[in-house]
């Protein structure tokens, strides 16, 4: 169950009947992200999504590139890309999370395909752990859910006014 924020962040009628949401999972900490998995799921079952498609891939990194594959197959109506980078010792953490984050914008703006960022860049494990909780607490997850539904509801709404290049 959402939380009551997560609640009133939801619009009035909102529902994803009929949708085909794509879901790009990231291996890498694994724990946080089933958690996130979890709140996926949750946020799509109450929007009453029925039809998923799931693609694992090693880490954040590589998120982007199959949510293209998912967004230009013209199987799904949005993807939702979920995953956790947690800050270590090094630089790798800036260059993940940018690099991860630049990546699913890019997708959406050159597919007209809404993908949601439902991936958790944190200082430590604690921080994500707070960032995907289970049913009835935060979980960014289930909040991308909500807005793969939503954007596309909004996609399918715009689209025939969206211009081609």
């Amino acid at each position: 169950m959402a939380s009551e924020e997560q609640r009133a962040q939801v619009p009035d009628k909102l529902t994803g009947t009929g949708l085909t949401i794509g879901i790009v999972r990231a291996r890498w900490n694994g724990e946080i992200v089933r958690r996130l998995a979890g709140g996926v799921e949750r946020g799509l079952a109450g929007l009453k999504v029925t039809r998923t498609v799931e693609v694992e891939v090693p880490g954040c990194f590589e998120i982007p590139l199959a949510a293209q594959y998912l967004a230009g197959s013209g199987q799904v109506d949005a993807v939702v890309c979920i995953g956790a980078v947690i800050r270590g010792e090094t630089t790798h953490y800036e260059l993940v999370a940018e690099g991860c984050g630049r990546g699913v914008q890019d997708v959406q703006l050159a597919t007209g395909v809404p993908v949601l960022f439902g991936v958790v860049t944190v200082e430590n494990e604690a921080q994500a752990l707070a960032r995907s909780e289970g049913a009835g607490g935060h979980n960014v997850g289930e909040e991308a859910a909500t807005g793969a539904v939503e954007m596309a509801r909004l996609a399918q709404r715009w689209a025939p006014y969206r211009q081609r290049s």
